[in-house]
């Protein structure tokens, strides 16, 4: 056996490599949704860590490895890459034959496959969510330089982001790296992600899976107009008449890129007799999530990262701090912190933290509204574990909830 690892865990030798995947006991498997795979797929828990395990020929395997280790270093939104196993030793009942060598990538926590979401009947605003996720998803791997070759639901795993969705790649071993895309690229990316999603929408209403209210190609329409929006708005050159309104006009396009959860590192100006164009030359996805990194220590999804300021930025007017480190360490210490250990050990498993305080400043604003004034954080606190929390199926890694029958997923 050969293991090429760049974050090797000793555990993964405790597994039984000699054995066909298929054929895996089930006291080494974790119980995940799945989505539809071309592989056999199988997730494994080792010293509390969820890892998927993909059998695939090594060619492809080490293409998929080396991809995903460059998306890691770009910051691209994409599972990690573990190890790949090769030559695993043949199967007792037949030496003459070896066993495919297999991918490991650490399963991304919290996330869960489309299937599962729609195994319950997803709603139309459900719907646009996910599309909104996905287009955002391909907008970010294409201001990478990422050609994806098989943008679909099923290549795509899905995070809550306080309300929204995040998307993350989970599949890469037909995707290229370039220093950018062409117009050309890009256009067939976004065509096999119309034809792709199209498929998906058909099996999924065969399955009884789709609201009515859904159309199949309207969708796979759709998403393709949201990336078209979405990349138009960071990456258009903006015309703008006199030097006077210049500053305003560049500060305003900042501020909806940040807004959109986007950095502008470099903007390119040109200038003629009458007027300056500005355009943004670089841009980085993630600005709320480096802002409440830097501040507090906290990793979360943008949508999350957002509202999570918001709060952090009320508490420093309120607090009258004029330090922004000091109020962030004393939001953190003073209000986060507090929130989740007022959670129950038993139902923390429930939602991630970050997402889990989202909900709860959430709800403390719908009560307040029903009585008239603020209820307070710790009354809301007491009322969203009670009411809601309590209620709540668990999106941990080990999920271990019933998937409704036709899902296509695996128990």
């Amino acid at each position: 056996m050969r293991i090429t690892s760049a974050l090797f865990d000793p555990a993964l030798l405790e597994l039984p490599w000699a054995t066909p995947l298929e054929e895996w006991p089930a006291d080494r498997l974790v119980t995940l949704p799945q989505g539809i795979s071309r592989h056999v797929v199988r997730f494994v828990r080792l010293a509390g860590v969820v890892y998927a395990v993909k059998e695939t020929p090594e060619a492809i395997a080490q293409r998929e490895y080396d991809l995903l280790r460059q998306l890691e270093r770009l910051g691209a939104p994409a599972v990690e890459a573990v190890a790949i196993v090769a030559e695993r030793a043949a199967p007792a009942r037949d030496p003459a034959s070896g066993l495919e060598p297999v991918l490991v990538t650490r399963h991304l926590q919290f996330s869960l496959p489309y299937r599962a979401l729609f195994s319950h009947t997803l709603r139309t605003d459900t719907m646009n969510r996910l599309l909104d996720a996905l287009a955002a998803l391909l907008v970010r791997l294409h201001l990478s330089g990422f050609f994806w070759g098989d943008v679909s639901l099923s290549n795509t795993l899905f995070r809550r982001d306080a309300g929204a969705f995040a998307a993350y790649l989970v599949d890469a071993e037909t995707g290229a790296l370039h220093g950018a895309l062409s117009r050309g690229q890009r256009a067939e990316d976004l065509e096999i992600a119309q034809v792709n999603i199209f498929g998906e929408m058909l099996d999924l209403a065969a399955g009884g899976l789709l609201h009515e209210s859904i159309d199949p190609e309207g969708v796979a329409e759709d998403v393709v107009r949201r990336y078209e929006s979405l990349w138009h708005e960071l990456t258009y050159e903006q015309e703008v008449a006199g030097v006077l309104g210049m500053r305003h006009h560049v500060e305003k396009r900042i501020r909806r890129l940040n807004e959109l959860g986007f950095d502008a590192g470099e903007l390119q100006l040109s200038v003629d007799e009458q007027s300056y164009r500005v355009r943004p030359k670089v841009v980085d996805a993630g600005h709320h999530t480096r802002r409440l990194l830097r501040l507090t220590g906290l990793d979360a999804e943008e949508n999350q990262a957002r509202k999570l300021l918001n709060d952090l930025d009320t508490y420093r007017a309120e607090s009258d701090l004029d330090d922004e480190q000091q109020a962030a360490h004393r939001w953190l210490t003073e209000v986060f912190e507090p929130v989740v250990r007022a959670v129950p050990a038993a139902l923390r498993g429930k939602l991630e933290s970050t997402e889990l305080f989202v909900q709860v400043i959430e709800h403390r604003w719908f009560l307040s509204e029903d009585v008239g004034r603020d209820v307070g954080l710790a009354p809301a606190v007491h009322s969203y574990v009670a009411d809601i929390l309590a209620h709540r199926p668990d999106e941990q890694a080990v999920l271990g909830f019933e998937v409704a029958a036709g899902s296509g997923l695996h128990d």
